[in-house]
């Protein structure tokens, strides 16, 4: 459905003013129908991020400062993020051996259930949008978005 559609707006001041509401309304969106999803084991998008994040660093821990370096969303409060984490028996921190200034995070077996858990239902979103568009529609999406950050 056409944005002007779906926010019943007719015209806009430019192509790009419209571009940027369009980002607007489906990053948002994206949000709110995964939002469901993570809704059910309690978890924020931030927190699954943070999840994948550690699971691509296994088996090696993984310090905070290099999971805010990658975090989709660098405006949350990792500590924090962390916290509620490993308050779910999720993650697990250490002293890191090499640096006792540092702290090593790692996975649990019950963060990788999660994960786990979590493959079928972000499976089935992810189909919706392949059924809306081709691998080349979503390559050239992506490549534009690219252009687009600069």
């Amino acid at each position: 459905m056409k944005i002007e559609n779906v926010i019943k707006q007719s015209s806009f001041s430019s192509s790009y003013h419209k571009v940027v509401v369009n980002l607007i309304f489906t990053g948002n969106w994206i949000r709110d129908e995964q939002m469901k999803v993570f809704k059910q084991f309690d978890l924020l998008p931030q927190h699954y991020n943070v999840l994948r994040i550690i699971k691509g660093h296994m088996p090696h821990p993984i310090a905070p400062k290099d999971i805010k370096e990658v975090l989709i969303d660098k405006a949350g409060d990792l500590t924090r993020l962390l916290d509620k984490l490993e308050k779910k028996g999720l993650v697990k921190r250490n002293l890191c051996p090499s640096n006792r200034r540092q702290m090593d995070i790692s996975m649990t077996d019950k963060g990788l259930k999660i994960l786990e858990q979590l493959q079928g239902p972000l499976q089935i979103f992810t189909d919706m949008i392949q059924n809306n568009l081709s691998k080349d529609q979503a390559e050239n999406l992506s490549d534009l978005l690219d252009q687009l950050r600069g």
